[in-house]
């Protein structure tokens, strides 16, 4: 199962995580579990964003089978949605998103600018290690 492949979802494990994390473009992760009924009502929307939006990797992280991932990435509450572009987190948020709300966070995500986000991140930690 190539990672960049487009209109559908990706199962993420332990073993593709970082490869599908660590690529460029925008990557959103939906954090479930089959027995949650929001993660159950989210899948649709979660799905049709996927295939309306064939250049980005949608991956769904099952929090039951991938208990080590979702502890160390301290999910308590899902659905979890997170977004990264270009290895960047951008958003992560609990709770199951309208289709509308999901296509403006899409929207938003896709017209970052990427130099400015990771400039104001360097300028965030350079202010943290000087404050340390």
């Amino acid at each position: 199962m190539s990672a960049a492949q487009g209109g559908t979802t990706v199962e993420v494990t332990g073993e593709n995580f970082k490869q599908l994390v660590e690529r460029d473009g925008i990557v959103l992760l939906d954090w479930w579990a089959a027995w949650c009924g929001p993660c159950r009502a989210f899948a649709p929307t979660f799905e049709k964003a996927a295939k309306a939006h064939p250049d980005i990797v949608f991956g769904k992280i099952d929090t039951e089978a991938q208990q080590e991932l979702a502890g160390s990435f301290q999910i308590r509450s899902i659905p979890t949605l997170m977004i990264l572009r270009d290895q960047v987190m951008l958003f992560s948020q609990p709770g199951a998103l309208p289709e509308a709300a999901l296509e403006d966070i899409i929207k938003q995500i896709r017209a970052l600018d990427m130099e400015k986000v990771r400039a104001e991140i360097a300028a965030q930690q350079e202010k943290q290690s000087a404050g340390a």
